[in-house]
């Protein structure tokens, strides 16, 4: 099991950037597939973004290609998520979680998540 906790978000307002960080230990973060995930109040959770294992495969949602970059860092154990541009729209709880086998741009095959950290935007 990878034991995973996010930082960064905050209060900020319509156009700003905001960098997320997401901090691994435990199971090895160099084998694991990474994916950003956020859920608004009332909404299901979807996913946001993902980083294959390797590093060398990204995924984005619609909703925020072009603003959002997904990273990591092997050797410091640590996924970011650059969101640039925000809109009040991206206003929600973003969560951290690896996957280990699977398709890394489907939210069920991540299996270990962190608490989430409360992002928002305000017009």
């Amino acid at each position: 099991q990878m034991q995973l906790v996010e930082s960064g978000g905050g209060l900020v307002q319509a156009g700003d950037s905001l960098r997320l960080s997401c901090a691994a230990s435990g199971r090895t973060f160099s084998n694991a597939n990474m994916g950003w995930f956020r859920q608004a109040p009332g909404k299901e959770r979807d996913i946001v973004a993902a980083i294959s294992w390797s590093g060398d495969n990204t995924y984005y949602a619609d909703s925020v290609k072009g603003r959002f970059t997904i990273s990591r860092d092997k050797v410091k154990n640590l996924a970011y998520l650059q969101m640039n541009s925000l809109k009040p729209e991206d206003t929600a709880v973003y969560y951290c979680a690896a996957g280990y086998v699977g398709d890394y741009s489907k939210t069920y095959e991540y299996h270990d998540w962190g608490q989430g950290t409360q992002v928002t935007v305000s017009s």
